[in-house]
């Protein structure tokens, strides 16, 4: 089978660069068009007295959108590099799982590639997987990279 459209999600973890790796090399065999895409979560902040925070939430945005789109100016300079189309997309406001599904229906992915943290037991049912989300609800395959 080939894949004509990669979508790779990536945060600030190294494990995501090792998915971003894979897929450029995936892209490279098989021609692919790449879109790398950043989710900036929903608001960390539920609960809190708005009005006593308001302006650390605004930086807290502001300085997670700066994050995102430098992250994604430096992922895309390796796939420019070798001749690799690529697109970036920053997602905001929703749980990481559903911004990836969602994206990858928009762009037309046939593959997502992402990483894993590989947590398992206690850390994995008290924080989640956003990998095991995307595994079990995407429409399209999923490789997952571990390191």
């Amino acid at each position: 089978m080939t894949y004509k459209h990669i979508l790779v999600p990536v945060d600030e973890s190294p494990i995501s660069y090792a998915a971003v790796e894979q897929a450029l090399s995936l892209a490279q065999e098989l021609k692919s068009t790449v879109t790398v895409m950043s989710v900036i979560s929903v608001d960390p902040f539920v609960g809190v007295d708005f009005y006593k925070v308001a302006p650390a939430i605004t930086d807290y945005f502001m300085q997670a959108e700066k994050n995102a789109q430098d992250r994604l100016a430096e992922i895309k300079l390796s796939f420019d590099r070798d001749g690799i189309t690529v697109n970036t997309r920053v997602v905001r406001g929703v749980v990481p799982s559903e911004g990836i599904i969602q994206v990858a229906d928009e762009v037309g992915a046939d593959l997502i590639i992402m990483g894993s943290h590989g947590r398992t037991g206690f850390k994995k049912l008290m924080l989640g997987s956003v990998a095991q989300n995307v595994l079990t609800q995407s429409p399209v395959p999923v490789l997952i990279v571990k390191v």
